[in-house]
């Protein structure tokens, strides 16, 4: 029959064309128009194509090669980029299109027109799913905004801000993480003229995963969302900079690379609520006046003949604890992600805590703040990454202060360094003990803070002119209840070569407390005795080489096995040694020995101790040096070096320090190898802790 046929009306009056079969057709038809519309818009979004954002910026990259490729196209040649990955199996899309469009350009806090590449991969609606399997295509969801940051960018896409609501700096982008589900990201270098490094970077998750909630690793929901935190998805939003940046992430990731610290949180009993009490520190220094000026201590009055015009401060040989912490806070290449940091400081006020119940009988407060710190410590998950071995931690007392006898309450000190967890972190003390593998000197404070580059080269160049009338000086005090104490033969042998000899008597007027008469001492003496006291380092030694005074050592625990990072190995370069025991009997006079060194020696000599000021000076907080690096910047290296070695040991199976006796850690850490020595009578007994 006929169309036509079909369309006319029939003799019974009833119209055949307004049947159910003529509804199905046209629903057909409708339903067939739908999938076909929604059919081309995945071939659109999902293949390469026309792009309505235009055909600058936007292209939709897989890898790591096709980034590179944007990058060239983007700077017009082929440097090198840093290294970006993506998710898996994600489609290059093209933009071809011919229409005029913005680019899609957006500004972030601390970022100027830097190129935004999305690639993210999102789930197909549920009416086209079929479809999208038949086609093998995907849809992806792309997140715009205007040129100048105007416009808000939606969804979770933009939110580019870290824990501390910080904004993300796309312009010091080092790298993503290239291994699909590993947890954390690679850190982001930091800026020179930023406080803070970069260490997020935003992470586009498709639907499904946002509508997930996200879970740790034992399934609980963590307390820390932050991007970085959490274990990866597949796809990252990444970024390319423009050509000026690329060279900057490059230098900038290769200053920091594997030298990230973290710095633990402490509750604030451990350090901050210590100054706040500080009057009850010290029962006879006011130790709120020194820990002024972060920590540096009150200014010294101007004596432009004894000091250079600025970075002089009274600062007290217990502070360096307070001191590091802050120079930690100018540190530049700290993290808040710990996950990529080589190291993780503590910064906890070890010293200024016991030092308050030191001649307290009761060992249990002496105890009490130190036992609950390695406990806060062992349940934080940094800790279990390495067991506390890469955790570093700066006690501004010698190494006696925190190793008291565990039998005997009533001894000198607490056991902070006896501790299992201490002895798996690196303890940084003013003195360390030649017979114990897990503390480490650094250099006392001197009373020199200097700000500027200028200020240390201005005053190295000061102590090479510098007038010295007395062949050698000491400032000290007798020893009359240490019966091993070479103190008294010191002095009266200085005091028996007035001419060639100065002596400064530390008695009640408390003059070797005061910088004026200890730099005048030192700057006018070519040797300066430094003799064990109490224990076998002391502050003057530091004084005296800032003086450019060349130190007399009488036993080897003084400086050559403390002091590993900062002085030279070859000591006769810088010091003079002479053996304890030679002086006590008598065999040794002071005078004839530093005599007989010839002229040229001692120029040499005094060189090297001022080539060796920048390394035993703790700069100004308030500021950073620019190419110098001081004691500081040598104990970060030192301390790096050592998680590093230990970190491998682990990675192999090894065990920890395994390779030498305990006992003759002083010998391993200073030569690297065991064996006869000459040292070893000077270290023969552990109850010799004064070197006789």
């Amino acid at each position: 029959m006929s169309s036509e046929a079909l369309m006319e009306k029939p003799t019974s009056g009833k119209c055949r064309c307004r049947n159910q079969s003529w509804y199905l057709v046209l629903i057909s038809f409708l339903l067939w128009f739908t999938l076909f519309y929604l059919y081309s818009s995945s071939i659109t979004f999902g293949k390469k194509g026309d792009n309505f954002l235009g055909n600058n910026h936007t292209d939709f990259v897989e890898s790591s090669e096709s980034l590179h490729d944007v990058a060239r196209q983007e700077t017009g040649d082929s440097t090198d980029v840093t290294d970006v990955s993506g998710g898996d199996n994600m489609e290059e899309a093209s933009n071809e299109s011919e229409k005029e469009q913005k680019p899609m350009n957006f500004s972030v806090d601390g970022a100027e027109n830097v190129d935004q590449v999305l690639v993210v991969d999102k789930d197909l609606e549920a009416d086209n799913q079929t479809m999208a399997e038949e086609n093998e295509t995907e849809s992806v969801e792309i997140f715009s905004g205007k040129e100048n940051g105007d416009d808000q960018l939606s969804n979770e896409a933009v939110n580019t801000r870290d824990e501390d609501n910080k904004p993300f700096d796309p312009s010091s982008m080092e790298e993503v993480t290239k291994q699909k589900g590993t947890e954390g990201v690679s850190e982001l270098p930091r800026e020179e003229n930023e406080d803070q490094p970069v260490d997020s970077f935003p992470i586009v998750k498709s639907r499904r995963e946002r509508a997930k909630p996200s879970r740790g690793r034992n399934g609980n929901k963590p307390a820390d969302s932050s991007p970085v935190t959490e274990k990866r998805i597949e796809n990252v939003a990444v970024e390319i900079p423009r050509r000026q940046n690329v060279v900057r992430a490059k230098s900038d990731s290769s200053s920091c690379s594997g030298r990230y610290i973290y710095i633990h949180d402490l509750p604030r009993k451990f350090n901050e609520d210590l100054l706040d009490n500080c009057r009850s520190l010290s029962f006879w220094t006011d130790m709120c006046e020194c820990a002024s000026n972060l920590g540096l201590g009150a200014t010294l009055p101007s004596n432009e003949k004894l000091y250079s015009r600025t970075g002089w401060f009274a600062t007290n040989q217990f502070l360096l604890e307070v001191i590091f912490h802050n120079r930690m806070k100018q540190y530049k290449c700290l993290t808040k992600d710990p996950s990529v940091a080589s190291a993780i400081y503590v910064p906890y006020y070890a010293g200024l805590d016991v030092g308050r119940y030191l001649w307290d009988p009761d060992g249990f407060m002496r105890d009490y703040d130190a036992v609950n710190l390695v406990k806060w410590l062992a349940a934080r998950p940094e800790w279990k990454k390495m067991w506390g071995r890469d955790h570093f931690l700066v006690a501004g007392r010698i190494n006696w202060d925190f190793r008291r006898d565990p039998k005997n309450e009533s001894d000198w000190g607490n056991e902070l360094l006896n501790f299992p967890e201490s002895k798996n972190m690196t303890m940084l003390v003013i003195e360390s003990s030649p017979w114990n593998n897990n503390d480490f000197a650094i250099p006392y404070p001197t009373y020199f803070h200097p700000s500027r580059d200028e200020d240390v080269f201005q005053w190295q160049n000061r102590m090479r002119r510098q007038k010295r009338r007395f062949l050698f000086s000491f400032a000290g005090a007798r020893r009359p209840n240490l019966h091993e104490s070479i103190r008294n033969e010191i002095i009266d042998q200085c005091l028996a070569s007035r001419r060639k000899c100065r002596f400064l008597e530390c008695d009640k007027s408390q003059k070797c407390h005061k910088p004026v008469y200890l730099m005048k001492l030192f700057q006018s003496s070519v040797f300066c005795l430094q003799p064990p006291g109490d224990s076998y380092t002391r502050r003057s030694i530091f004084d005296s080489i800032l003086a450019g005074c060349i130190p007399v050592f009488f036993h080897p625990g003084s400086a050559y096995v403390q002091y590993i990072w900062h002085f030279p190995k070859d000591y006769t370069k810088y010091s003079v040694l002479i053996p304890a025991n030679d002086v006590k009997s008598g065999n040794a006079n002071i005078e004839r020995i530093l005599q007989r060194i010839p002229r040229e020696k001692r120029v040499a000599m005094r060189e090297e101790v001022i080539r060796l000021i920048p390394k035993v000076i703790y700069a100004d907080p308030s500021s950073r040096l620019g190419t110098i690096e001081d004691a500081f910047d040598l104990t970060i290296k030192g301390v790096l070096d050592r998680v590093e070695t230990v970190r491998n040991q682990m990675r192999d199976g090894q065990q920890v320090n395994s390779e030498f006796d305990e006992q003759e850690s002083w010998k391993y850490f200073t030569f690297g190898k065991l064996g006869v020595h000459e040292w070893d009578p000077f270290f023969s007994s552990k109850l010799g802790k004064h070197g006789t």
